[in-house]
């Protein structure tokens, strides 16, 4: 059976997102590009060949948001399609371990919202959603 394949041969790509609880805040990231730029997500990105997914999570967070972190347990995945776009994204507990909060590669922000204002945060298409189904708020 031949699978279907996007826009120029295009495929699905696997991606990574962190969840980070430290004293009753989360971390995000604001989005620089698109899909959904200005808007506040989880920090990371896409697996690049020959990374684990665990070495994608932990880089990719360190890109963005400056800080060290150790990769723990899957809390859940979610898919992300449009016109331009086809993500699967597999979100996991870290734990930072160092360094200091500070915006670079694809995030245009970087803050520690608590989870209690959360509803209030022009978050991404879906994560609020993610997250209390996930019992993470």
């Amino acid at each position: 059976m031949t699978g279907r394949q996007g826009p120029a041969g295009r495929r699905p790509e696997i991606a990574v997102g962190a969840v980070a609880v430290a004293h009753g805040a989360l971390l995000l990231v604001r989005r620089a590009q698109p899909p959904q730029a200005g808007r506040w997500s989880l920090p990371g990105g896409r697996v690049e060949w020959g990374e684990t997914l665990e070495q994608a999570l932990e880089r990719e967070v360190l890109e963005e948001t400056g800080l060290s972190v150790r990769c723990g347990q899957l809390v859940g995945w979610v898919e992300r399609r449009g016109d331009d776009h086809h993500f699967v994204i597999l979100d996991f507990t870290v734990s930072v371990e160092g360094g200091a909060a500070v915006a670079g590669g694809d995030a245009a922000g970087v803050a520690w919202v608590p989870l209690a204002e959360l509803s209030g945060v022009d978050l991404v298409d879906g994560l609020e959603t993610f997250l209390a189904q996930h019992g993470v708020m």
